[in-house]
């Protein structure tokens, strides 16, 4: 025990009121903790470890709403808490319990993990009257502690790679998940920042050639009551506990630099770094939830109490609690901590879950509201990747393609159409159309580019790609609900058996949909989103909604195997067809006419028999379609302005169950093909006969040289 862990700290001076939270400048630490309606504030310092709680300081400054106090003789390293008093009111919103040790909204760093118990809660569990009683037992002893960080790091050289939109191809990864089975990764870092910044990590992802590395949710956050007495965890991450701090059970190291080294490598090696972000309610819950930082710190202040009843929350998020950006305190908070992991963290953006909860306004979404004029003036932010996943569970909360310019989206509408098609359901040739040239009709409109739209066909929540190939239904037992949990409609086809199967014609049609499904993703207008896994057929049998599984069940399986292997190279090959041609990353839509005058329309949908669609042929049996985009005129500039041109290129997809020949535009000898997924051999005999024989259930991609007659 060092001498500050026992001593009482006797110089405090007043302090300022900002920046917010504890500030080491290199002398002393500045606390100042936003609450507009407490009566009065404690801050708690406690041992390094923070077991021992060894002073109380009162705070008698108060500016702006702003309590503060300046501490000269507090160092980096020190674990502290806040106990806030005030009115305990639940019927009129109030939630104070200076009995309720408190995490600072802007703790950067955390030591300690919660324990769960009654008196964490600021009311008495056992009471009939439920929230309205008022538990006086002191919850300190089960709460992790907020600890001052020195924010020192040598960041060098580091740049962002700056991945222009159109060339990105995301890769959604769990930090966990990705290196917990890896074998050439060492075993102490397995499951950590450490681990992706290993040589084995970085190598996968340059074979692979992915861009843009798209992590779930890395800040502090906690497992849910429930889970943790069913020996569960909340593995996902979408349960914030601080906005500030990184979640320390992925560290190996247990410090945040740890976190910045990461970031460091990954850029040093070409590689964006994008954080999953859940700034749209936090792990507080709903009125019966625990007491741990803002209920505490000012209840009416960061959540948005129903109108009513404040002693309920609005819930717009299926979380119990939405916070309030109406606020102009809660939104400060949310530009303060986006801010603070771009310029201090180095990432490169931020995917807002249930993005459409942050436009709210009165409760209805507003997709120019406050938040969206708060990122769009700000100097740091304005200029990094924003990524939407447009929707809430309150009404109007669907907002795909309603956000504002600036804002990329996760494209469901694409998800949707593209396994419907390769599962074989009729009436969708017109969704698949505008779904593959970039979803013009949704984003079009306000005057973005195809990027808008992020291409996924998996992503964490539902099935892995393999698992979409394999089972009708889910198969959530694991999680202890009875099946009850996850999607019902997942669109997907077990094509023939549910699950495992030894019949190794199911198990090639398996692969063959796989591939299906990764071709069009990574050859549609747009930004693809790979999920991490999906590349070498993880499974998870058939859970669609692992979010409690810190298992074998999602953590990667790196076992070579041939057709494992045989996939992510596949994979590697589309993203290197994808990165070598412009034609697949085109900044702007496609027009359907000619680029200049005698050149041939910029893209033709073709039937089977090699002639251009007519209206009445976009009919509902239509399980057959060509994509014929031409590279004369311009398809892109380079880097210096330079006009870059490319190569024609005509994309079959057919989704029926039996062959059909294909007449190809001029003749077959014009054209080179590039990929034939029903051909997993590798072998591609010369194109002889005007018509391609293609198979039942595939995807061709051919070629034909810029120029050929």
């Amino acid at each position: 025990m060092t001498k500050r862990d026992h001593v009482p700290l006797t110089a405090i001076w007043p302090g300022k009121p900002y920046p917010l939270g504890a500030t080491w400048d290199g002398q002393g630490v500045n606390f100042a903790l936003f609450s507009r309606h407490a009566e009065g504030v404690e801050l708690c310092l406690f041992d390094d470890k923070g077991r021992h709680e060894r002073q109380r300081i009162a705070l008698r400054e108060r500016t702006d709403e702003v309590w503060h106090c300046y501490l000269p003789e507090a160092r980096p390293g020190m674990a502290y808490g806040y106990r806030v008093h005030g009115r305990y009111k639940p019927e009129e919103g109030h939630r104070f319990n200076p009995h309720k040790l408190l995490l600072d909204p802007y703790a950067r760093d955390l030591v300690g993990e919660l324990r769960w118990s009654d008196a964490l809660y600021g009311y008495s569990m056992g009471s009939k009257r439920q929230d309205l009683s008022f538990d006086r037992r002191d919850s300190a002893a089960f709460m992790p502690k907020s600890r001052v960080l020195e924010a020192a790091f040598t960041w060098g050289d580091d740049r962002r790679p700056e991945v222009p939109w159109q060339d990105m191809v995301i890769y959604e990864m769990h930090v966990r998940g990705f290196s917990k089975r890896h074998p050439d990764i060492p075993e102490a870092l397995r499951g950590t920042y450490a681990a992706l910044a290993c040589a084995p990590a970085i190598e996968h992802l340059k074979r692979l050639g992915v861009t843009t590395i798209e992590l779930l949710p890395v800040h502090a956050f906690l497992n849910d009551r429930h889970l943790a007495e069913r020996g569960l965890q909340n593995y996902w991450g979408y349960n914030t506990l601080g906005y500030f701090a990184p979640e320390v059970r992925y560290s190996a190291s247990g410090k945040v630099k740890e976190f910045k080294t990461m970031v460091k490598t990954l850029h040093s090696a070409g590689f964006e770094v994008i954080l999953d972000v859940v700034y749209n309610h936090t792990c507080e819950g709903n009125h019966l939830g625990p007491t741990l930082s803002m209920r505490g710190v000012d209840n009416l202040s960061y959540y948005i109490a129903n109108a009513a009843q404040p002693r309920y929350y609005d819930d717009f998020t299926g979380c119990g609690n939405t916070v309030n950006l109406e606020q102009p305190r809660a939104l400060q908070l949310v530009m303060d901590s986006l801010r603070y992991w771009v310029e201090e963290m180095h990432v490169d953006g931020f995917r807002f879950d249930l993005a459409s909860a942050l436009a709210r306004e009165a409760g209805k979404v507003e997709n120019l509201g406050g938040f969206f004029d708060a990122i769009r003036q700000d100097p740091t932010l304005n200029h990094v990747k924003l990524i939407a996943e447009p929707w809430d569970l309150g009404h109007g909360g669907y907002q795909v393609g309603n956000f504002p310019p600036g804002w990329a989206e996760w494209n469901d509408r694409y998800r949707d159409g593209m396994r419907g098609w390769w599962k074989g359901d009729e009436g969708l040739a017109g969704e698949v159309a505008k779904r593959l040239a970039g979803s013009q009709d949704l984003y079009g409109w306000s005057g973005k580019g195809p990027h808008a739209s992020i291409n996924f066909v998996t992503a964490h929540d539902g099935f892995t790609l393999r698992d979409l190939v394999s089972y009708n239904q889910k198969h959530n037992e694991a999680n202890g609900e009875d099946n009850r949990d996850g999607h019902d409609n997942n669109l997907s086809w077990n094509c023939g058996a549910e699950g495992d199967t030894d019949d190794p014609d199911v198990n090639a049609l398996r692969q063959r949909q796989m591939r299906n499904l990764l071709a069009t993703l990574l050859l549609s207008q747009g930004v693809p989103m790979l999920l991490a896994g999906d590349e070498r057929g993880h499974t998870q049998r058939g859970n669609n909604n692992a979010y409690c599984q810190d298992n074998e069940l999602t953590w990667l399986d790196w076992t070579p195997s041939p057709e494992a292997d045989a996939l992510q190279a596949f994979v590697a090959l589309l993203i290197r067809t994808r990165r070598r041609h412009p034609s697949f990353r085109r900044r702007s839509f496609f027009r359907g006419e000619p680029a200049n005058a005698g050149e041939p329309k910029d893209v033709v949908w073709l039937r089977p028999d090699g002639q251009e669609m007519t209206p009445p042929d976009w009919g509902p049996h239509v399980r057959c379609l060509g994509m014929l985009f031409s590279g004369t005129g311009i398809i892109d500039v380079g880097p210096r302005g330079e006009p870059q041109q490319d190569n024609d290129f005509l994309l079959l997809l057919n989704a029926y169950h039996e062959p059909l020949p294909f007449v190809l535009p001029n003749s077959g000898r014009r054209w080179t093909r590039l990929i034939d997924t029903a051909r997993d051999d590798g072998t591609f005999p010369a194109l002889t006969e005007p018509a391609y024989a293609l198979q039942d259930r595939s995807l061709v991609l051919l070629r034909r040289n810029l120029g050929t007659p």
